[in-house]
Order: C-alpha cells, then structure tokens, then sequence
C-alpha cells in the first residue's frame, strides 16, 4: 500500500522540483524560493525558505552527500547552497544569460551541469565554481538532464524532442529524436543491468515527453566499445502528456506523472514487468514533478496546486517490486527479525517493536501468531492492539495467498481478492472490481474500503490502463 502522510504548502505559486538527500527534502516553485524540510517531522528549517532568484526557480538538485544543494532560474543563474545554514556558496551565470531550465550534480560531486532555454548545456567545476565545459543541442530547450551512475556520460533532452548524449569532456556521442512532440524528464536507474564477456556495464534510462509515453532505453559506454544507446521499450496506455519521471533507488520501480483530463494522476510501474503497482490521483492540478528518498521508503510528488504530496510505501510494496519468486519468499520464512521490525513501524505498531525483538519473531513466526500466542505468549496485555495486529497479519496472509496463486497483487479487487475484469479508480485512489465497489458504496456508506475515511465522491473512473495490463497478463498466462 502507499498512503499520503504529509502535505506541504508553504509555496505560493506552481512547485516545479522536489529532490530528496537523505535527512532533507527540497522543493522548488514559481514563486521564486526554495524551501528545506526535515525527513524526520516535515518542519521547515530555519533558515528556509532560501531566497535569492529574481525570477521563477524551475529545478533544484542536491549533492550526492547532501551538503549543497542547486538550483537554477528564469533569471539566468545556477546558485549553490550549503544546506546546513541556507548561505549562497556560488552563483554561475549561464554565459549566454538564457533561462535556466535544469540543474544536475555530477554522481561524484565534482561537477554540476545547466541546461538553458537557448540549448546551451554548461558543466561547471563545483569546487571552484568556474566554467568548465560547455556544448549546445541544434534545435529546442534543453529541459532535462541525468548523469549515468558511473559519471561517465551525460545525457541531455530538449523540447524538440531530441536525447542527446555526451562524454565527460563535453563531446556529443550520439544524438536521436526520441519523442516526437518534446521531452519533458529523463532519468537513470542507479542500478547496472550486468551483461557481456568483457565485463561491460550497461545502464537503463527512462525518457518521457509530451507523445503521452514513457521510453525504456539501454546505454553503454566503454573506451575501448564505444558508445551505445539501445531503445528497449515503451510503457504506453497513457492518454495525455506524462511530464516526468524518476527511477526509485534500488532501480526496480519507475515513478510517472501524467495530466490526464479528469484528474491528475501519478502511477507507480514496476520496470521489470511494466505492471502498474499504483495510481494516485490526490493532486487537484497537473503533476510537475516526482522524487524517491534515497533511504526511506518515501516519495514526493509536486504540483501546479502549489502542494507537494509526501507518500509512504509500505515493506508490501517493496515485495511486489520483485519477482514472484522473491515476493512468496520475502512473504513467508526469509522474513528476518529486522524486515519484521520494519513492518511493524510502517503499519504503526512501532511499540511492538521491542516485544518481538525479545521473542525473536522472524517472518515465519508471524504468520503463525494467533490471538492466545499474544495475549499468552507475547504478554500483548492491550485488546486494541492484539485486534490490529491480527488484522495486519490477516493481510499478509491473503496476500501469501493471491501470490500463490501466480496473480500479480496489483490485478487483484482489495474488496474481492479476485482478478479484477472491469477495473475503476475511486475518489481515494485505489482500483476496484466496479460491481464490487458499486456494492460497496451501496452498502457500507461512503467510506473507502482501503483508508475507512469518507469518500469525496462515489464517482468511479474506468482503469484503462489497467484493464489492458491485465489483458496482457492474461494472454501470457493462459496460453
């Protein structure tokens, strides 16, 4: 499950970027500043919000120790802030003094890239803050960028549509239309696809655009092979732009945002099989932009509602970002005490904690506690807690269950734990088997059967999107 915990809205105007470091949040709007928030309560730091830009601030990325943070302009500008006291470290003016539309350190913090409106692209030295490298794209904006895990290559796309790939002396290796009606976000997955007798790494990217899809491509890069960029596939059955997209840490899921015309919605993808794990619908105006915590189980979205949304994921949601065969196992008995403790903190029993630590309950044991194993054994003396407990529990074994049976979780009615055939998103953003849901509404108030809070409306939307995943499911596996 993910569910929304926190909603920012300091911003007074369009959040155009959020980033993650490990303690901090950043966000970044329209309205000219950049605000700094503490992962561990969602306050704004003292000295936030950081203010310097004459015009909007259109992206801001952190360092990868998390120590600086860019941001970059309207106003021509890349600035560099030391985030522990909010003070200006630099100030780099693009030399052509062109909008600044995207900003990227370097993964070994040597460098940070700008990308201009005029398809200007300048690599600036970060520690002594001067210019170190520039290039240029023929046609467009540049309005995305993302630097290969191995720091090797940079990879730039426009609004005409355009990936362009360079080396690190700023020497363009390639360039190819990718979207026919502009790129709007590219990014790499952190984690190498391993292959080849020479040892080669090769790298997923992810590039998204105006067309209303999303492209999967494989990038290699050696001194002695060359250069490489493979298309490897399309996640398509979106209807309207998707304007940005971002690999979650470990590389497994893929985070996408798309301004549908009824609502706004943000669908999480599992990469390996492209199946869509989630679709949040929460934001009330287009989705601008997303972000995955580096070592939490966090994401941000942030929108033209001047909000930004925090989501957590729960242990679950890792586990459907497996396969099948991992997911029975993380399920049932590989679960350690640790991975159990961790469950319990994100389903708020945080003061079993300790209990089980005690007992040295693993995930095998968990699935075999009963109502007089915690009242007798555990010593669990609250009724409240022994009850929730259960539930919880009771959840984790259905879901043992419908992975048994080969469905993929995310096909299955949360009502029904049947495989959806007419699948529809309700106003809290889950999906349901319609005539299910329908029941539902009908007879158990308007209340949502995944949160127990009131519905805004009992209108249903039908899951495409879904449906066709579903079909595709099902031509593979009854064949």
């Amino acid at each position: 499950m993910v569910k929304l915990i926190h909603t920012l809205a300091d911003h007074g105007d369009d959040v155009n970027c959020c980033a993650f470091s490990i303690s901090l949040l950043a966000t970044c709007s329209l309205d000219k500043t950049i605000r700094l928030y503490s992962l561990s309560d969602f306050t704004e730091l003292p000295h936030s919000p950081l203010k310097f830009h004459t015009y909007a601030v259109h992206c801001c990325r952190f360092s990868p120790s998390g120590h600086v943070l860019a941001s970059c302009s309207t106003d021509g500008t890349t600035v560099l802030w030391n985030t522990q006291n909010g003070q200006t470290l630099a100030v780099m003016e693009q030399p052509s003094g062109s909008p600044v539309r995207v900003c990227q350190f370097s993964p070994d913090s040597t460098c940070v890239a700008s990308g201009a409106a005029d398809g200007t692209v300048v690599l600036w030295n970060a520690q002594s803050y001067k210019l170190y490298r520039c290039g240029s794209v023929k046609d467009g904006s540049l309005v995305a960028c993302a630097f290969s895990p191995n720091g090797n290559l940079l990879v730039t796309g426009s609004s005409c549509g355009d990936l362009t790939v360079w080396d690190d002396k700023m020497r363009c290796l390639h360039s190819e239309k990718a979207h026919d009606l502009g790129i709007t976000c590219c990014d790499f997955s952190s984690q190498p696809v391993s292959g080849g007798e020479q040892g080669l790494q090769f790298f997923r990217l992810a590039s998204c655009g105006q067309d209303c899809q999303i492209k999967i491509w494989v990038v290699s890069f050696t001194h002695v092979l060359g250069f490489e960029l493979k298309y490897k596939s399309t996640l398509s059955g979106h209807c309207a732009p998707v304007l940005a997209c971002a690999f979650s840490h470990d590389g497994q899921m893929i985070k996408l945002y798309s301004c549908l015309n009824k609502y706004k919605a943000v669908f999480v993808v599992f990469q390996n099989t492209e199946n869509i794990l989630y679709t949040l619908t929460q934001h009330t105006r287009y989705v601008t932009t997303c972000a995955f915590a580096p070592s939490v189980l966090l994401l941000a979205t942030g929108s033209m509602d001047k909000t930004v949304n925090i989501w957590q994921f729960d242990v679950e949601t890792l586990c459907q970002a497996r396969s099948m065969e991992d997911q029975l196992k993380q399920f049932t008995e590989d679960w350690s005490e640790e991975d159990v403790s961790m469950w319990l903190c994100t389903q708020g029993l945080k003061d079993l904690v300790g209990i089980f630590k005690i007992n040295n309950i693993d995930g095998k044991e968990l699935l075999n506690l009963t109502k007089e194993s915690l009242a007798d054994d555990l010593k669990i003396e609250s009724l409240g807690l022994r009850s929730k407990l259960l539930r919880k529990i009771e959840e984790l074994r259905t879901k043992v269950k419908s992975l048994s049976s080969g469905i993929p979780d995310e096909f299955v009615c949360p009502i029904t734990r049947e495989l959806m055939t007419d699948p529809v998103i309700a106003s809290d953003g889950y999906s349901y088997e319609r005539e299910a849901m329908e029941n539902w509404i009908s007879k158990k108030k308007r209340t949502s059967p995944m949160t127990n809070l009131v519905l805004p409306s009992v209108v249903l939307t039908p899951n495409r999107t879904l449906k066709m995943a579903i079909n595709r499911w099902l031509e593979t596996h009854q064949k």
